[in-house]
């Protein structure tokens, strides 16, 4: 008989992980922490730094809901009359 593993606790994971699950840089990661946008990490050594899997897996399913509700602020269209190289007239 198989027996199922009692669900753990708090899980982290690390920058690798962390890639894999969210295709993002590591600065725009950075930026998104200090301006409070992502789930901030924290030390588990003074050489180590993780993330609550839990708070990243709900900060996704925040911004899959916030997509499909159309509610994600999008950068601004590039003004293309500003172009230094082939900047179109019109």
């Amino acid at each position: 008989m198989s027996q199922s593993l009692p669900p753990l606790g708090k899980r982290t994971i690390r920058r690798d992980q962390l890639r894999e699950i969210v295709p993002l840089a590591d600065t725009t990661i950075y930026d998104m922490e200090q301006r409070g946008e992502f789930p901030q990490r924290f030390y588990l050594t003074s050489r180590t730094v993780v993330w609550d899997l839990g708070e990243v897996e709900a900060w996704l399913d925040e911004r899959r809901r916030a997509s499909r509700a159309k509610t994600v602020k999008r950068a601004p269209s590039p003004d293309v009359t500003l172009r230094k190289s082939r900047p179109v007239k019109g």
